[in-house]
């Protein structure tokens, strides 16, 4: 496993190593010795799977209280996968990163607690997306901007987007910007 620290304060990609031969691969996802070791957090409370259709888009979303630090990863098809940090004082405050994330390509995302996550859909297959979330749901603190706001400037890669009624009436950054939340980021 290699682990590199991403230009967003406490995002990491973490580079799996499958072990492949004629008959397929096995790949280990997840080792609490291995990510302790890297120094990504371990105590995890909830697995969740979301299945898409190609030109899906979900998100921007995020969690305040509890805010929700999440291991994604991919086990079917492709994604571009977008995190944005907007945890107000933070020297990346309204930047992004992006990835491709795939079932061949052994590639996870950590993101920290106060980052606003969505993805979208690659290819003509739907994608299976897994993570781990180290904080419970709270449907009352959930929240999200606009996956196509123009300040953040994300280049989606694909033409015509497929994208539910709830994420595009979500905020533009400017009205998160204007009121930001208060993060309940709990002590590790």
């Amino acid at each position: 496993m290699d682990v590199v620290r991403e230009r967003i304060d406490g995002v990491l990609t973490i580079q799996l190593r499958p072990f492949a031969d004629d008959r397929g691969f096995f790949i280990e996802r997840f080792n609490a010795r291995a990510f302790a070791a890297a120094g990504i957090p371990v105590a995890f409370c909830q697995d969740n799977h979301s299945r898409s259709r190609p030109g899906v888009i979900r998100g921007l979303h995020y969690q305040t209280d509890p805010a929700q630090g999440k291991l994604v990863g991919v086990i079917r098809g492709r994604i571009w996968d977008v995190v944005v940090d907007i945890r107000p004082g933070s020297p990346t405050f309204g930047a992004h990163v992006d990835f491709e994330l795939s079932d061949e390509n052994g590639r996870l995302i950590w993101m920290p607690p106060g980052i606003a996550h969505g993805f979208c859909v690659l290819g003509d297959e739907p994608a299976d997306v897994l993570y781990k979330v180290d904080q419970p749901y709270n449907r009352q603190t959930e929240g999200g901007i606009l996956w196509d706001d123009p300040e953040l400037a994300i280049r989606w890669p694909v033409a015509t987007p497929i994208v539910s009624d709830r994420d595009r009436a979500l905020q533009s950054f400017a009205d998160y910007r204007r009121t930001p939340p208060a993060f309940l980021i709990p002590a590790r």
